[in-house]
């Protein structure tokens, strides 16, 4: 308990000597030395030198959360936020860290600090990425799929004309007619004359020597 009140005690004179220079930043700056040994702290409060020391180095720890002066910090700083947001991302073992953190860092830079100070908030923005993500592939899939289906119902619907016109080679025909652009094909259903035309020049091809 008496530990307890002369911490509470170096806490306030400490903060007082800090409030005069640093006002904004004196709550923060007293936590921080808080955590140094009741020994150290009360050597602090005599030493003026080793005072100024322990405050510059918490003013230095307290600079990344400040705004950079000029572009060369800027990216600087956007650099560190962005491999320490990708340390903690991948934590997660999503298999798209790199993508997420890419994703968060579209946020404002207040809003990247924060999630690097609270890990429930970011374990939440985590999982809405990775469910942004999940979305994004589905619908791609979904794209590539109903594509797939266009192109085999063509297939089928080529090799069933090119049957009735030359049943030993529809397949081989098929194939290569299938090489042509789906417009193209398109065309060729549409057109027995030039379908015809097609399969011709197909057989030649194929009744060449090689």
């Amino acid at each position: 308990m008496d530990k307890e009140e002369d911490l509470e005690a170096l806490g306030e004179q400490i903060y007082a000597v800090i409030c005069r220079k640093h006002k904004e930043n004196a709550a923060k700056i007293t936590g921080m030395l808080l955590e140094l040994p009741v020994a150290v702290l009360s050597q602090m409060l005599q030493d003026e030198a080793m005072l100024n020391a322990a405050l510059e180095k918490a003013l230095r720890a307290l600079q990344p959360a400040q705004e950079p002066r000029d572009e060369d910090d800027v990216s600087e700083c956007s650099d560190s936020l962005g491999e320490q947001l990708f340390d903690l991302v991948e934590v997660y073992n999503t298999g798209h860290s790199q993508k997420i953190t890419g994703m968060l860092l579209e946020q404002h830079k207040a809003a990247v600090l924060q999630l690097l100070s609270e890990p429930r908030l970011l374990e939440e923005q985590v999982k809405l990425a990775l469910t942004m993500l999940k979305e994004q592939n589905e619908e791609t899939d979904v794209s590539d799929s109903s594509e797939a289906d266009d192109a085999e119902r063509l297939g089928e619907k080529i090799y069933s004309l090119v049957e009735k016109m030359d049943p030993p080679h529809a397949n081989d025909i098929t194939g290569m007619l299938l090489e042509m652009d789906p417009s193209v094909l398109h065309q060729l259903l549409s057109d027995q004359t030039l379908l015809e035309a097609a399969v011709q020049k197909a057989q030649i091809a194929l009744d060449a020597p090689n």
